[in-house]
Parts: structure tokens; sequence; C-alpha cells
């Protein structure tokens, strides 16, 4: 599970740090295509590796029941989140003024 949710929070990271300031609903998915298709990749190797028998003694792994699934796309997605909320704090900052002096240094 550690192995999954460090994939899917590395695949979460990449989409939300796209931009520094919009949010990923704002970019557009088709705006960078090819990133869209490493990301999908990556998942569908991920997946992959959890339920391909003939990985499973070569990566050590083994199949994730559903419940245990969906944990761990919730716990990689905190990445995310974390990521847009910055990203909303910084634009309210901006949009108010405050840290015109932050973004001088």
């Amino acid at each position: 599970m550690v192995f999954t949710v460090l994939t899917l929070g590395q695949m979460a990271h990449v989409l939300a740090i796209r931009s520094e300031t919009e949010a990923l609903w704002q970019q557009g998915l088709t705006s960078n295509r090819p990133l869209l298709g490493a990301v999908l990749l990556t998942f569908a190797l991920q997946m992959a590796t959890i339920y391909v028998p003939a990985l499973n003694p070569i990566f050590k792994t083994q199949p994730l029941s559903l419940p245990e699934l969906a944990l761990c796309l919730a716990a990689s997605a905190v990445v995310w989140v974390v990521v847009e909320i910055e990203k909303a704090w910084r634009r309210s900052r901006r949009a108010s003024g405050a840290d015109v002096a932050a973004d001088a240094l």
C-alpha cells in the first residue's frame, strides 16, 4: 500500500504543480497532453504491478482489496489537495496585495 500511495501521490503532485497559481480545473487537462499521458501510463503500470499475478513476485506486491485501493487513492489525493489549498492561499494573498513584498525577495 505504501508503494502505491507514494507512486500515486507523486502523480497527483505532478498534476498539481503544473501551475503555481491556477487550479488544476482552471488549466484544463488538454493543454498538456504528454503530461496527462505520462500520468495515465504510470497509473496503469502501477495497477499492473499490483494486479498482474506474474508481476507480484518480481515487485513483491500483492493485490489490494477495493477498500485498500480506495484508501491508497484517498491518501495520495492529500498531496493534490494541499497543493491546491496553497495555490488558493497564494491567489488570495496576491489579490489583497499582501505578498507584493514577499515576491520581491
